[in-house]
C-alpha cells in the first residue's frame, strides 16, 4: 500500500505490504541508502521553572502511555532523549517499515492523547512530531576488521599514488654531482682501456632535468684531485653524449672538448641523434656543450626509457662514420652500449 503521508514526511516514496504478507524488498531512499525501520518522534521544550516541574510532569505523561506504545505491533524500541542544556524532551518510537504503515493508519495512537497532555503542562512549548528512518549501523567485530583492512589498503594505495614531494634542491644537486664525478672516473678508465676518444652513456639522478644534466656532465669533466681519497671526474678530455630519462622527456647533453672541436661539430652530432625521433627540440647549441630533449609521446610509442639505448647506438654510428669510434668487426650483432648497468653503484 502506498503511504503518501509517510512519503511526504520522510522525503521519499516507498511501498509497504500489510503485516500478513512478506515485505518484498527493502525500501530505499537511494540505491546506497536503504532502510528497514521507521521512527516517529514526539518532541517539545521544557523549562527550569518551579524546580523543573514541567520535566517531571512530562515524564509522568510518558509513563501513562508507555505500556500502550510498547504493545504496538512491530515496535523495536522506544527511546527517551532529555537535554539539560537545550531543554529538549524527545520520545522516539521505532518500528519495522512494514508495521509502521499500520500504526500510521491508526493515527499513531496514543500520540494525540500524549501530545494533548504535554501541551497542557505549564512551561512546555514547541510541541512537534517528525517521521524518519532509523537504523542501527554499528559493525560487528568481523566487519570492523574487514572495514579497517580496506581503509588501510586504500590509504596505502593513495600514498603510493600521491606525487612525491619535491626533493630539496641542494640535496638533489649534491647527488647529481656525486654521480657525475663517479661516472667521470669510470668513463676515463673504460675509454683508456678501449682507446676511445668519445663515449656515450646514461645517468639517473638528473631525472630528465636539463640543468642538472649539464651539472652532471660538468662533474664528469672536472679535473681529478690526486690528493683526494676518492677520485672524481677526470674525463674532461673525452667527448661524450649523456642521456637522462624523465617522466615527460628524454634529456640529452653532448660534450666535445676544445681540442676535438675541429674533428666533431657538437650541435651537428646532437641534432643528428635527436632528429631520429618526432617532436625533438634543440635547447642549446655550443661548440663544446649542446643540449636537447625528446618529449614522450605515448600515441607514437615514444617513451624515454624505450628510446634511450637505440639513440646511444645512433650517436655511436655517427661517430663511426667520421672515424671517431672503433668499427665493430666482431661477429656479434649486438652493438657495445654503455648504460647504467655497465657502471654498478
Amino acid at each position: 500500500e502506498k503511504l503518501s503521508s509517510l512519503a511526504q514526511e520522510v522525503g521519499f516514496a516507498a511501498s509497504f505490504e500489510s503485516n500478513s504478507s512478506r515485505q518484498e524488498a527493502m525500501p530505499e531512499i537511494t540505491s546506497k541508502v536503504k532502510f528497514e525501520n521507521i521512527a516517529r518522534e514526539w518532541r517539545f521544550k521544557w523549562t527550569e521553572d518551579a524546580g523543573k516541574a514541567s520535566l517531571d510532569q512530562a515524564q509522568a505523561a510518558l509513563e501513562d502511555v508507555l505500556a500502550e506504545v510498547s504493545s504496538i505491533e512491530g515496535v523495536g524500541s522506544i527511546q527517551r532523549v532529555v537535554c539539560g542544556g537545550c531543554h529538549d524532551f524527545k520520545v522516539v518510537t521505532k518500528l519495522s517499515a512494514a508495521a509502521f504503515g499500520e500504526w500510521e493508519k491508526a493515527g499513531f495512537a496514543p500520540e494525540a492523547e500524549f501530545l494533548a497532555k504535554v501541551k497542557g503542562i505549564k512551561g512546555v512549548e514547541t510541541v512537534e512530531t517528525q517521521t524518519y528512518t532509523l537504523e542501527e549501523v554499528k559493525l560487528n567485530k568481523k566487519d570492523i576488521k574487514k572495514a579497517m583492512e580496506k581503509k588501510e589498503a586504500e590509504k596505502e594505495k593513495a600514498a603510493a599514488d600521491a606525487p612525491k614531494p619535491p626533493e630539496d634542491p641542494a640535496k638533489k644537486l649534491k647527488k647529481v654531482i656525486k654521480e657525475g664525478g663517479k661516472r667521470g672516473v669510470e668513463i676515463e678508465g673504460a675509454a683508456d682501456m678501449g682507446g676511445l676518444q668519445f663515449f656515450c652513456t646514461s645517468v639517473d639522478e638528473p631525472e630528465g632535468d636539463m640543468d642538472l644534466l649539464v651539472k652532471c656532465v660538468e662533474a664528469m669533466n672536472q679535473k681529478s684531485d690526486p690528493t683526494e681519497e676518492e677520485r672524481k671526474g677526470g674525463s674532461g678530455h673525452i667527448g661524450k653524449m649523456v642521456f637522462s630519462c624523465g617522466v615527460e622527456h628524454l634529456a640529452i647533453a653532448a660534450y666535445v672538448p676544445e681540442e676535438k672541436v675541429g674533428e666533431l661539430d657538437c650541435p651537428e652530432w646532437l641534432e643528428k641523434v635527436l632528429s631520429t625521433q618526432p617532436g625533438y627540440k634543440m635547447v642549446s647549441k655550443d661548440k663544446n656543450v649542446s643540449t636537447g630533449l625528446i618529449p614522450a609521446n605515448a600515441d607514437k610509442g615514444v617513451f624515454p626509457l624505450k628510446i634511450r639505448e637505440p639513440l646511444i647506438l645512433e650517436a655511436n654510428n655517427f661517430l663511426r662514420k667520421k672515424g671517431l669510434f672503433p668499427e665493430d668487426n666482431s661477429d656479434d650483432d649486438d652493438e657495445c652500449v654503455f648504460g647504467d648497468d655497465d657502471f654498478p653503484s
